[in-house]
């Protein structure tokens, strides 16, 4: 057969591919990847990178080291599993023995036409380039979306000089977090200039060829020479139906090995990866950093391992975003929370604790400027990862 092969070349395709190395796989191993780039950090793109603060090459990962034969700027098209066979889009397959599947998600399109010039998007290196030359020739920009991507853009943009408007349908930044964090979101934005509207739609975006506007369904308009879109992420699939893999929750179907259901010869990681939720025990998706390390790490060490051996994921998820001076990090399953409750509030510090429980039982933690009190947190919560007899709801 002819080894291993990882279609993904970003930061989950390369860990699985070291840890392989690591484990002691010395047989072939191909990376194909859809940019023409190396592996990169993506985090600095929407902060550091984007203001200029590092350069690209900091953001690069080191690949010296890796016995790999890379295939850039290509992208697979079909996958036949009981053949064991990969087709990418120049019409080329390659077989393997073993398939590692990274090829993680894209940003959620506009569901309508945009002007051509001035809309932006960010998910790669070369979207950073685009948004970062488009910064150095704009005065106003709007965001729409106010996820995490979306207010660390906003941040950076303010921190350019622009004049910045934000915008959601949702009536809080940072959903996920609850109301109290999301509030405390909006004044970190507020006090710096943004002005954030919250629970608006937009219409549509104004200007011919290039963007000139926002209008919002209750007729208001925000002027406009950038636009950025963060509205969510779409998972990278498409190229695995009919291929026998089971997709669910948008991802495809893995077990706590992070190995394909059905197909254990294949390794499913990072965003794409839909794995038992701990307090459901419903196939969920993950897209954080910490969690395309973690089940890359996971599926390379299971992937040669064996019918019922190997190791099971039971790392906790970990997220973290900079905006302005403020660091917020999360640590374990918010959305699992039935309550939320600040612990410690410092203005003076900027510094905010706060804790989400269901049923009595702490479930996550978020920190804003307090990294001891967050690895306090991770420590607390590994006893559950560990031990899920401990998870109320688990399955």
């Amino acid at each position: 057969m002819a080894g291993v092969v990882v279609i993904g070349a970003g930061l989950a395709g390369l860990r699985a591919a070291e840890s392989l190395r690591q484990n002691g796989y010395q047989g072939s191993l191909t990376i194909v990847g859809d940019e023409e780039h190396g592996p990169y950090n993506r985090p600095p793109l929407s902060k550091d990178l984007l203001r200029g603060a590092v350069s690209e090459e900091s953001c690069r990962f080191d690949t010296a080291g890796l016995d790999a034969t890379w295939l850039l700027g290509r992208s697979a098209v079909r996958l036949d599993v009981a053949g064991r066979r990969v087709t990418l889009d120049d019409g080329s397959r390659l077989g393997y023995e073993r398939l590692l599947v990274a090829t993680g998600c894209r940003p959620r399109p506009w569901p309508a036409p945009v002007p051509s010039a001035g809309v932006h998007m960010l998910r790669s290196l070369d979207d950073a380039r685009r948004l970062r030359r488009a910064a150095r020739e704009s005065r106003r920009a709007v965001i729409v979306g106010g996820g995490f991507i979306g207010c660390e853009i906003a941040a950076t943009l303010r921190e350019l000089g622009l004049e910045v408007v934000l915008l959601d349908t949702a009536e809080q930044l940072i959903t996920p977090l609850g109301p109290e964090l999301g509030r405390r979101a909006r004044t970190w934005h507020e006090d710096a200039g943004v002005a954030v509207h919250l629970g608006v739609r937009v219409e549509r975006f104004l200007g011919g060829a290039r963007v000139s506007g926002v209008r919002l369904a209750d007729g208001r308009v925000f002027d406009a020479d950038l636009v950025v879109i963060g509205i969510g992420a779409v998972p990278n699939t498409e190229w695995l139906a009919g291929s026998g893999l089971r997709l669910e929750s948008g991802g495809v179907l893995c077990d706590e090995r992070c190995l394909a259901a059905g197909a254990p010869e294949i390794g499913v990681v990072g965003d794409i990866a839909a794995r038992p939720d701990p307090w459901t025990g419903q196939p969920r998706r993950v897209e954080h950093w910490t969690n395309a390390v973690d089940t890359a790490i996971t599926a390379a060490t299971n992937l040669f391992a064996g019918a019922g051996a190997g190791v099971v994921h039971r790392s906790i998820p970990t997220f973290w975003t900079d905006q302005y001076h403020y660091k917020l990090k999360a640590v374990g399953w918010p959305a699992a929370a039935d309550n939320v409750s600040v612990v410690a509030d410092e203005p003076g510090r900027q510094r905010l604790v706060a804790e989400f429980h269901r049923a009595g039982q702490l479930v996550a933690a978020a920190t804003v400027n307090d990294h001891r009190a967050h690895l306090r947190y991770r420590r607390r919560l590994a006893d559950v990862a560990t031990r899920p007899e401990r998870l109320p709801l688990s399955a």
